[in-house]
């Protein structure tokens, strides 16, 4: 059976990780969390004070870039990639809504999407691999054999965030998620540096009233369409 490669772009909260890891493990492929890798800088960026609410000392963290490496480790337990910045697990810190609020200003950021960008491209490089993110479909694989962009409602990710920091202990307001889901959309959608667009052949799947069995399922069978043209 061909190896594809399958970019997965999408607003945040709409499931993009929840099924790309789905897929890679039933397809046997490499799943890459690219979210997870601008979200692990944007942590640098604040345990280093360059950024916060009152400041983004973008010259430095671009002075620091070469001093940062990302790389994902597989945890058997959990049955996936975890994420380790300099060779330590972050994968827990990345997830806080904190770092949900800077990390669309850090992604703006244009030579920190160029280092994460080559190095997502290299990860990929051998096909059977599944990437989701904001750009993976118009910059990182433009010839991605399937390309998929994500949506529902805002109100519908704000819940499904807000379920899920409740879930891992946070202590958060709806109203505090909605307004980072929206304000995240905007940076998304209209920075400069590969602005978040659907791909004009990605299939465009709203995922608002669908379970998560059932959204597998329809992309599942895409998946095998795909490969079998």
């Amino acid at each position: 059976m061909k190896k594809i490669t399958i970019a997965i772009d999408g607003f945040s909260s709409t499931g993009k990780s929840t099924v790309a890891k789905q897929l890679a493990k039933h397809l046997g492929y490499v799943y890459v969390d690219t979210g997870a890798m601008y979200r692990a800088v944007t942590y640098y960026a604040m345990q280093k004070g360059l950024i916060n609410k009152e400041i983004f000392n973008t010259e430095a963290l671009i002075s620091d870039l070469p001093k940062i490496t990302i790389s994902f480790k597989f945890n058997e337990d959990k049955g996936f990639a975890e994420v380790y910045l300099n060779n330590e697990n972050i994968e827990k810190q990345i997830r806080t809504l904190e770092v949900s609020s800077f990390v669309s200003q850090v992604a703006a950021v244009s030579q920190v999407r160029k280092k994460l960008v080559e190095q997502q491209q290299n990860m990929g490089k051998d096909k059977g691999v599944v990437m989701d993110g904001r750009d993976i479909g118009t910059v990182v694989f433009p010839d991605a054999e399937l390309k998929l962009f994500m949506t529902a409602s805002a109100e519908t990710r704000a819940q499904r965030r807000y379920d899920e920091l409740i879930e891992r202990g946070d202590k958060i307001e709806y109203e505090a998620v909605l307004k980072n889901v929206q304000e995240r959309d905007y940076i998304d959608s209209n920075r400069k540096d590969s602005p978040l667009v659907k791909a004009d052949e990605a299939i465009k799947f709203d995922n608002s009233n669908m379970t998560l069995k059932e959204q597998f399922e329809e992309i599942l069978k895409l998946v095998n369409q795909t490969i079998s043209n």
